[in-house]
């Protein structure tokens, strides 16, 4: 049985390595990817819910007339 030489060895950690590379890189793409729908999909819920609140938006007005007392 022949052993391999150094530089064979090396090429072949390295072609490892490469392989665990490339398959993280799909997984990181894959996760950008779900994570980008997911900021599609609340884009969407907030701009439908803007479109749903009142012209004039929330009322920051506050009458104290109708607050209860904190002892209530």
């Amino acid at each position: 049985m022949q052993t391999e030489s150094p530089i064979e060895e090396r090429l072949m950690a390295l072609e490892i390595k490469s392989s665990y590379a490339e398959d993280l890189l799909e997984q990181l793409n894959q996760l950008v990817y779900q994570q980008q729908l997911s900021i599609d999909a609340l884009l969407a819920e907030v701009s439908q819910l803007r479109r749903q609140m009142p012209e004039g938006g929330p009322s920051t007005e506050r009458n104290l007339r109708d607050e209860l007392p904190p002892h209530y």
